[in-house]
């Protein structure tokens, strides 16, 4: 049976509570005897809200549990008693999750920031008792009125990355290794492509305590923006992204050309959105300590005209010199 360990697409289905009926009462008390009306308003229904939340990951606990309810409000009662209303829900998303209806596909909203709440679905309202339909005419009215029913909605969760730094290259460049450097994160590393399935996020903390978030993206492959392999569902995830780091494999292990793959790579970023094409990178060349490598490098640096950080993530090498350069590009500009 095949374990699911990250979801980043989900329907969901919400469901706000309904408000609770009001009644129709009557006083009945010793030495009362022409009581009037008491009847009490029904509780509003519970609303829904997806909250963004930085310890949730992925929306893998919706996609086990896609039902998703508020708590009906309760009828009201005697002696002008309201109704308890209905507890809210607020449903832990990652931050940068969108909502959207299922259907049509209109955009709802999206939760970015830590503590950002949305409205998924409003609950009902309560009904009225018949102590409100009282007047100089109508002394004992019998009147009341339900409570609305609330919201249903089925919508989609998609989750977009929020993170500092996107790791992005082709299957086998190098990547995970190189977040394991970088950060505590402890991806799958393993020798051959797509070994990373999913996004995965690292920390990096400098000696100030300054921190930066790096994103691992699965492995691109030409034809990626049209749906090709593993790309097009996860190029997405560099679009909240503020820098692009360029894996290249220098020593083109698998038989391809660095100068080309990288072209390549910036070729699908483009025409997957022409704006993450003008987003600030850094290039980096990995794979430093294999024979061929240096003659790769300089064949790269001839046909690009680029002179790209040169490391072995494998041995550890250059990685200093690469947390360097990110902590210049996002914290030496704010000093």
């Amino acid at each position: 049976m095949k374990t699911i360990t990250f979801k980043d697409r989900v329907k969901l289905y919400v469901r706000a509570g309904n408000g609770g009926n009001g009644i129709s009462s009557f006083r009945r008390e010793k030495f009362v005897p022409k009581g009037g009306p008491d009847g009490g308003d029904g509780g509003h229904g519970g609303s829904v809200y997806m909250m963004a939340d930085k310890n949730t990951d992925s929306l893998l606990d919706l996609y086990y549990r896609p039902h998703q309810k508020a708590q009906h409000g309760e009828p009201g009662r005697g002696k002008k008693q309201h109704g308890k209303t209905g507890a809210d829900l607020t449903i832990k998303v990652p931050c940068g999750t969108i909502a959207c209806d299922f259907e049509s596909g209109e955009w709802i909203g999206e939760v970015i920031e830590e503590g950002d709440r949305l409205l998924l679905a409003q609950g009902g309202k309560g009904g009225l008792g018949n102590c409100h339909f009282t007047s100089s005419t109508h002394q004992s009215p019998t009147e009341f009125t339900p409570g609305t029913e609330g919201e249903q909605v089925v919508l989609r969760l998609e989750l977009k990355l929020v993170a500092d730094v996107a790791l992005v290259g082709y299957p086998n460049a190098g990547k995970s290794t190189l977040l394991s450097r970088l950060s505590h994160a402890h991806p799958k590393v393993a020798p051959y492509p797509f070994t990373t399935l999913n996004p995965v996020i690292g920390t990096m903390t400098f000696e100030d305590y300054k921190t930066l978030t790096v994103a691992d993206i699965p492995g691109l492959i030409n034809g990626a923006h049209e749906g090709v392999g593993l790309g097009y569902d996860f190029l997405r995830h560099i679009e909240r992204t503020r820098l692009l780091v360029f894996i290249v494999d220098i020593a083109g292990v698998d038989g391809r050309h660095p100068a080309e793959d990288f072209r390549n790579i910036r070729k699908e970023i483009k025409l997957y959105r022409d704006d993450l094409a003008e987003r600030p990178h850094i290039v980096v060349a990995n794979k430093m300590d294999l024979d061929n490598a240096a003659e790769g490098l300089a064949e790269f640096e001839k046909e690009t005209g680029i002179s790209p950080l040169a490391i072995s993530a494998e041995e550890n090498s250059g990685v200093e010199e690469l947390k360097l350069a990110l902590y210049d590009f996002f914290h030496r500009r704010e000093e």
